[in-house]
Formats: C-alpha cells, structure tokens, sequence
C-alpha cells in the first residue's frame, strides 16, 4: 500500500472518529456514567450533605425489609401484566382488523390516530384523563350518570384508582405495537392464506395456523418492549393518584422518586433501582429463553 494510500485510510477514519465524537461523549456523560454512579451509590449510605459512607449491602437488606418497596414491585408486576396483555391484545385485534378490513387510505388514517398518544407528554394525558374519571363533574361519570349507574369513585379507590391507570397507560402506549402488528401482517405473502384456504382453514383458525406463527418475531419484540416499558411505569400513577389511596398505585419507579429525591436516601434509591434492572434484565433473558418454543422465523 503507498503512502498516499495510507495517509487517505487515516484520514477517513479520522473524519469517521470525528463525525461519531458527539454521539459516543453524550452516550458516555448521560448514560454510561449515571449507571456506574448508580452502581457504586447503591453500596453507600449518602444523603447529598454529608460525605458518602460505605455501607456495603445495607441498603439492600433495607430495600428488602422495607413494606413499601415490596407493595410497590407487586403494583408494578400486577399492571405490567394486566397492562402488557391489554395492549398487545387490543394492538393485534386492531391491527388484523385495519389490515383486513380497510382499504389503503383509512390504514394510513388509523396508523396516524393509533400513534398519535404516544408523542404527547405522559403527564399532560395524565392530567387531561384526571378531570375526565373526576368522580364529582368527570364526563365518564356523567355519562354513566345518563344510563343510571351512580357517580364511580374512579380516583379514590384502590381498584379505581388501578382500573384507571391502567387503562390510561393502556391507551397511550399500545399504538406502538400496533404499528409492529400491522408491519407485520403486511409482510405476510398473500399465497400463504390462499394455501391455508385450500386446506380449508376460515376464520379463527387461519389466524392461528399462519397469522399468529408468522407474526411471532415481531410479537417477541413487542412484548419485550411493553414490559420494558411497563415495568418503569412512573407518570401515570404520580399524576394521578401520587401512589394512593394509600400504597395501591405506587410503582417501583415512585419509590425510587421518593427514596432519593424526598428522603434524600440516595443510595437505598440506587439500590432499588438496581434490583429493578436486574429484574428487568431477568424477564427480557427469560423471554428470549422460553421464544425458542413459539417464534418462528421465516
């Protein structure tokens, strides 16, 4: 290789180095640093005023003995569930039903309406959904009021309270699957339901012989990301119920809030939140474990 050759090697990747600089230093502040300092915090005792003082598991076995950290990881598994089977039921169903159903504009026209709650700010939905389940002039309850059915404590509850933050969530979030479902399914070659309707497969039983199969990558990584998601859920129960009545809508997300930025507990924070990712970490390893038995790839 001449020289000239070699100074223009260097200089490509020169220009490469430059061009990635900005990506990879905002990649190290923001991201890469946190999670190390929240590492090492979580084996602290630190409060902000006073120097850190290492107190090894500590702030693990006080997470672990603490009613209110275990209360708020049973609210969180019990919406991730509920939540994660509402949304990518009713993003599947909607998807089946545009992509069959509807001609090509009025596709375009729902994948635009579907997604559209999801660029708005989850705190002003939130907000906007609080006056509408508002059980003393909500216009959900007046409604209700129409048919005779009395006014619903939606926000004073527990299984209120729940109903309604799952739903809000639920109702913001499930357009990204759906867009997922109904790439999906349009990737899906026609010949493969005139097969199926030559073996005499109509109905239900079309969908599950070759829908729901050839569908499966995509379902895999909606799932995995609504749980992601699910798990760090934090705006919807903070605005609209602060965590109550009592505990029953306080999330995993909330606590650590709290821990650190009311109690000023930062490394029992960081602790928390890192039990949090390794459960995170756990359920995406054991999603991907148990998908070798039901995706299939093409």
């Amino acid at each position: 290789m001449s020289a000239k050759s070699v100074s223009r090697s260097r200089g490509s990747s020169l220009m490469a180095y430059l061009f990635l600089a900005p990506t990879l230093a905002g990649i190290g502040i923001f991201t890469l640093i946190p999670i190390v300092g929240s590492l090492v915090l979580a084996f602290f005792r630190w409060d902000i005023i006073s120097n850190p003082e290492f107190v090894g598991f500590q702030n693990f076995t006080e997470a672990a003995a603490d009613p209110t950290v275990l209360v708020s990881f049973g609210n969180t598994i019990l919406f991730v569930v509920i939540a994660v089977v509402l949304q990518l039921g009713l993003a599947l169903l909607l998807a089946v039903l545009v992509q069959e159903r509807l001609p090509n504009w009025l596709r375009v026209f729902f994948r635009s309406a579907f997604f559209f709650p999801l660029i708005l700010s989850a705190a002003s939905v939130s907000i906007f959904m609080g006056y509408l389940f508002n059980e003393q002039f909500g216009v959900v309850n007046w409604f209700l009021g129409l048919v005779g059915i009395p006014a619903v404590p939606w926000l004073t509850t527990p299984t209120g309270a729940s109903t309604v933050i799952i739903l809000v969530y639920v109702w913001q979030n499930f357009g990204f699957s759906f867009l997922l479902f109904l790439g999906a399914l349009a990737g899906i070659p026609k010949e493969v339901y005139e097969a199926a309707s030559i073996d005499g497969a109509t109905g239900w039983r079309k969908h599950r012989n070759v829908t729901i199969p050839l569908i499966s990558p995509t379902t895999l990584v909606a799932s995995v990301m609504a749980i992601i998601s699910a798990l760090q859920m934090f705006d919807q129960p903070y605005v609209l119920t602060r965590g109550g009545p009592g505990d029953a809508t306080r999330t995993v997300v909330m606590v650590i809030y709290e821990t650190a930025f009311k109690r000023l507990e930062f490394g029992k924070a960081s602790a928390i939140g890192l039990i949090l990712m390794l459960l995170i970490m756990a359920v995406t390893a054991l999603q991907f474990r148990l998908s070798k038995r039901y995706v299939f790839y093409q």
